[in-house]
């Protein structure tokens, strides 16, 4: 009895020094961290500097907590974000430090609504009369949209401009899902909810591709129009050049054709710029970056939240009832809910991006902004890139709803997808199942064998209620009959412009535009009284939720922990989603 005492004890207190020693393991490296990140952010603005947007690789629309993973292996850490770039233009127009923008075009990826929200902004900062230089070795179609605002565009001697068009490819995975024996069983309202397609067909079925058809249309006369107008090229050049593989063109090309200024290589454009800033040969360009230029500035930009704001709350992403990644259900509805109870929030403009999720934490999250609305604050949203299905569901119920011209919203519908792995677990390797029940479906709904006729009622029924309920939410938002609403719906997708035109969006306009109508509506200046809020756990919280058995014996690469985030998000996905189809569209 004494041995298996001391035993326990010593066990206890292995565990208890192992515990220490990991969490001052992690302590040393969230300190290194933070003083690096100091380090960095300690940058000064001096005259003649240029405001540098460097456009490669992902751009999100704010800057995030990442993961704890990629947080310590450094991860994108560096990477810009839509917000920065917007706020940055708007602060350095009337900075007399700041010379001028240089757009750098590395292949960027973002989405048309984001693009077209920085193109918006550049105009905007063209006004205060200060230049704006492009530059790219390669120009991908979605940075030279952006690239065009600039008054000169530069591209390398053996670079190219490429301008296709627009086109969207789903993959379908009802071949692989037959080969390995299982079998996707779906539940849904809407004929035009095809996010489930891929599962259960080999190819697009017509409703999908009119729709497809129709906001990639839509899309394409947007970017076509743009290049057209800031080139001076008229209309229907660009329509004309985007069939003809034009990336494939000697560099001269794209001169003669008025698409480029002049071709010249990088280091060229380097003392073209000393120039414009009257630096000499030997002096280094003063390139600031819109977080270096913002952290600069964070004084100046800064105010107190203890007096009245309006606060801007940023939802982007897949909604999900938990986890640690994009709009997850309770944390949203407890900042929303903060904010509402904060006396000094005058009102919400809540930016949403996203293709929708669970179908239950939206509903969570309408509720919580009907919440924020009953203590008279008015709740404008402002729509990014998507603003669909449960993205819509989350935005139906604002005071006014804000939509870029090329924002993807609608879809409204609801789906629930039930795989059967019989023909995988029971027929492929063999393994079968006995099983006792005090009643039919006392095991509930078994993914080993396929649905009863019973229970595929019983969902179709239950996915049925949630859509009267979606389109329920709706008709109360819009002021609009129920009917109505359904006429419109079926899942089907609508661009920005003709959402308005069916009554479920009621401006075009950026997140800025919405900003600027609430303070109007408010008669509140604008640039004294915007906060946008930072409503996150905290560091520990992160090591001891994301840290709990997970063992490495070395850094992971950045693909295999997307892969791991991606396998995770699966597992935490509720089976009902109101989801729109996720595309890619170049």
């Amino acid at each position: 009895m004494l041995k298996r005492f001391f035993i326990s004890v010593l066990g206890t207190m292995t565990g208890l020094w192992l515990s220490v020693a990991v969490l001052f393991f992690c302590g040393m490296i969230m300190i290194g961290y933070s003083i690096g990140k100091a380090g960095d952010s300690a940058v000064k603005v001096e005259k003649r500097s240029v405001l540098y947007f460097n456009l490669a690789g992902e751009i999100s629309e704010r800057a995030t907590s990442q993961p704890f993973l990629q947080l310590i292996q450094n991860i994108d850490s560096e990477s810009m974000t839509l917000e920065d770039m917007l706020r940055s233009l708007r602060r350095a127009a009337d900075d007399d430090r700041i010379e001028g923008l240089y757009i750098k075009c590395d292949g960027s990826a973002m989405g048309t609504a984001s693009r077209e929200e920085l193109v918006q902004a550049i105009d905007s900062f063209k006004t205060s009369g200060k230049w704006v230089v492009a530059y790219g070795d390669t120009y991908t179609q979605g940075d030279y949209l952006i690239a065009s605002t600039a008054d000169e565009l530069y591209l390398n001697p053996v670079g190219a401009i490429d301008i296709h068009g627009v086109g969207g490819m789903t993959p379908f995975f009802k071949g692989l899902l037959d080969k390995v024996g299982v079998k996707m069983q779906i539940i849904k309202v809407g004929t035009f909810k095809s996010a489930v397609e891929p599962y259960v067909l080999t190819s697009m079925s017509e409703p999908a591709r009119l729709q497809m058809q129709q906001y990639c249309d839509s899309l394409w006369s947007y970017i076509a129009g743009t290049i057209a107008d800031n080139s001076g090229m008229p209309a229907d050049s660009v329509r004309i050049l985007a069939p003809q593989m034009i990336g494939t063109r000697q560099a001269s090309f794209f001169v003669e054709a008025g698409l480029a200024d002049e071709l010249l290589y990088e280091r060229e454009v380097d003392n073209h710029l000393r120039d414009l800033t009257d630096l000499s040969a030997d002096d280094d360009l003063r390139l600031v970056t819109p977080a270096d230029y913002l952290a600069a500035n964070s004084s100046s930009l800064a105010f107190s939240t203890e007096k009245k704001h309006i606060a801007v709350y940023y939802a982007a992403g897949d909604i999900v009832d938990s986890g640690s990644e994009g709009i997850v259900g309770m944390t949203v509805v407890d900042d929303i809910v903060s904010l509402a109870d904060d006396k000094n929030v005058a009102g919400l403009v809540f930016r949403v991006n996203s293709p929708g999720g669970s179908a239950f934490a939206s509903e969570q999250i309408w509720e919580a902004l009907q919440y924020f609305k009953s203590k008279h604050k008015p709740l404008y949203v402002s729509m990014g890139d998507y603003a669909a299905s449960g993205g819509y569901y989350i935005s139906c119920g604002a005071d006014s709803i804000f939509a870029d011209r090329t924002t993807l919203t609608g879809s409204i519908g609801v789906f629930g997808m039930i795989p059967d792995l019989s023909g995988l677990v029971t027929d492929k390797l063999g393994v079968n199942f006995s099983v006792v029940e005090t009643n039919p479906n006392a095991n509930g709904i078994n993914l080993t064998k396929a649905m009863t006729p019973e229970q595929h009622a019983a969902m179709q029924k239950s996915v049925e209620n949630i859509y009267e309920l979606f389109t329920s939410r709706v008709a109360e938002g819009r002021h609009m009959p129920q009917d109505s609403v359904k006429a419109i719906a079926e899942g089907r997708v609508w661009t920005g412009g003709r959402a308005i035109e069916l009554g479920l969006v009621d401006r075009l306009g950026s997140l800025r535009e919405t900003v600027v109508a609430m303070a109007d509506r408010l008669g509140m200046k604008t640039s004294e009284t915007v906060a946008y809020p930072v409503i996150d756990e905290n560091v520990w919280e992160k090591i001891l939720r994301e840290s709990g058995g997970l063992e490495m014996e070395a850094p992971l690469d950045k693909e295999t922990l997307e892969y791991l985030y991606f396998v995770k998000r699966l597992r935490e996905m509720n089976p009902m989603q109101a989801r729109m189809e996720e595309l890619v569209i170049e």
